[in-house]
């Protein structure tokens, strides 16, 4: 259903590639405008239907002179809506408008010089004569197009800025949703806020209370099940749908065996006790290592722990049968790589394992539209304990897919343990909320040490930290060193089986974030 439909205004970005348009979709959500990603093949008619405020164009890894690259529908340039365009995307402006885009062999990439040249509807009145821009372009706008002006130039762009007032067409050569331009946000706040007309009331309380008319709503006075995974997005959502229905709401966790140091205790006391939610908390931990034993594929694991969590999941809700409704913590990174079989297939080890077709329930998904960032503002909102809204992401697989090889209990007692001690330190040297996801992996391989007077052959522990926005990308943590020390000397002397600490520095892509 719209969940958002009418409520707030829209700005839409078209995405023509590469990760720009998540970074802008989330500045203009940082300005409080709602925003939404479609695809460069949108239609005219698309965008009349969504009626948006604004668009934005994206940046983009190609060329306007490749054949094939991207095109806008011409249509959309006579709508009357205001247009910006980034980087690709006000390169074809020019280029579809009747401009000129140059291959002048002369690339900008990095932090680049801007000069203003005249005054400029789209940056606003007060405007410094020079500023910092980030650029990343090879091609350069030429000739404008009739009708455009160009205020401001670098270098190698003689044309940084182009617009058209009358038209309500702008567009920038550089790009203004990086943190690298210090003033990039306060020209898509202009933009959004004085060009647009867009209201700034996207905010996480208006959201909520949003999400609840619109979950009552749609349920009535039927009951509704949750699966709790333990992770920040299940729990925010389960608690978002309490709000709405009340009673009406049973959570059912599934203690795999699998998960981290002291979180099923955790996940109970919060929801049971603290929440007031109707829990139904399944131990199934023999039961998965049991459906584990003598695996060692990590895609047969994955399969395995979902079909187990499935057969676990029916028997629980089996006791449920008025439940019409099943709630699920998707967000809108899950929506917008959904369209993609190389993205479903890279994201594998994230989700547990959909639910058997004849389980016919309505989905409930109040924060598919929400970035990470966003779900943990609004589980804040709603009152969840930080341990759980600043809990790190977590495989729903759980440990299983941080063991290299068959998942046994002497091998997750060895991983939980040395996890723990990961976790604890980084929180110590007050890293939490600067580190995406900081965490231990246990590998298949032994290798000889040292301890006391004798030779050992034991298991290396692999610790992986990295930090990111949103997990599309991410780059390895640059750790302090005591704090890597810290990391071997307790993980060696504390947990049995552990002779050796290793620290991965893998960035995404080209590794992923998991191991397995």
């Amino acid at each position: 259903m719209p969940v958002y439909a009418g409520e707030f205004d829209t700005v839409l970005v078209v995405d023509f590639g590469a990760q720009y348009a998540q970074l802008i979709a989330r500045r203009v959500r940082e300005a409080r405008v709602y925003s939404k990603i479609v695809p460069h093949k949108v239609t005219a008619a698309d965008i009349v239907a969504e009626q948006p405020a604004g668009i934005i164009l994206s940046g983009g890894p190609k060329s306007v002179h490749v054949e094939g690259s991207p095109r806008l529908d011409p249509a959309i340039f006579d709508l009357g809506i205001p247009i910006l365009g980034i980087c690709y995307g006000a390169q074809l402006i020019a280029h579809q408008l009747g401009g000129e885009v140059a291959r002048t062999g002369k690339g900008e990439y990095g932090r680049t010089t801007l000069e203003m040249a005249g005054s400029s509807s789209l940056l606003g009145p007060v405007v410094p004569f020079t500023q910092e821009v980030w650029m990343s372009h090879f091609d350069s706008i030429a000739t404008l197009p009739e009708g455009f002006t160009s205020p401001a130039s670098t270098a190698e762009a003689p044309v940084a800025i182009l617009e058209s007032p009358a038209r309500r067409i702008y567009g920038v050569q550089y790009h203004p949703e990086v943190a690298h331009t210090p003033r990039g946000q306060a020209l898509i706040e202009h933009f959004l806020h004085a060009l647009c007309d867009a209201r700034p009331n996207w905010t996480m309380t208006s959201i909520i209370e949003t999400q609840i008319e619109a979950v009552r709503a749609q349920v009535g006075g039927e009951r509704v099940i949750c699966g709790l995974s333990g992770g920040v997005d299940s729990a925010v959502a389960a608690a978002l749908v309490h709000h709405a229905v009340g009673a009406q709401l049973t959570c059912v966790y599934v203690d795999t065996g699998l998960m981290r140091e002291g979180e099923s205790d955790q996940v109970v006391d919060t929801f049971q006790r603290h929440q007031g939610i109707d829990l139904l908390h399944v131990d199934a931990a023999d039961r998965f290592f049991q459906r584990l034993a003598g695996i060692l594929d990590p895609e047969e694991k994955r399969k395995a722990i979902g079909e187990q969590f499935i057969r676990e999941f029916e028997h629980a809700a089996a006791g449920l049968q008025d439940a019409g409704f099943l709630v699920q913590g998707t967000l809108y990174p899950d929506v917008i790589e959904s369209g993609t079989s190389e993205a479903a297939r890279i994201k594998s080890h994230h989700n547990v394992g959909g639910l058997p077709d004849d389980m016919e329930f309505e989905l409930i998904e109040p924060l598919r539209l929400l970035f990470k960032d966003e779900v943990r503002k609004v589980g804040e909102e709603l009152g969840l304990p930080d341990e759980i809204v600043w809990r790190q992401p977590f495989p729903g697989p759980g440990l299983g897919v941080r063991i290299i090889g068959e998942v046994t209990p002497e091998r997750v007692a060895i991983l939980r343990h040395a996890d723990a001690i990961v976790r604890e330190e980084v929180e110590r040297a007050g890293l939490e909320r600067e580190i995406w996801q900081a965490f231990a992996v246990l590998p298949d391989i032994r290798s000889v040490g040292v301890m006391g007077d004798e030779r050992t052959y034991a298991y290396p522990i692999i610790v992986r930290a990295v930090t990111s926005d949103d997990a599309m990308t991410a780059d390895w943590a640059r750790l302090p060193y005591d704090l890597l020390e810290r990391f071997s000397s307790r993980i060696i002397n504390e947990v049995e089986g552990v002779n050796r600490v290793v620290y991965d520095i893998t960035s995404k892509p080209p590794g992923t974030i998991e191991w397995e």
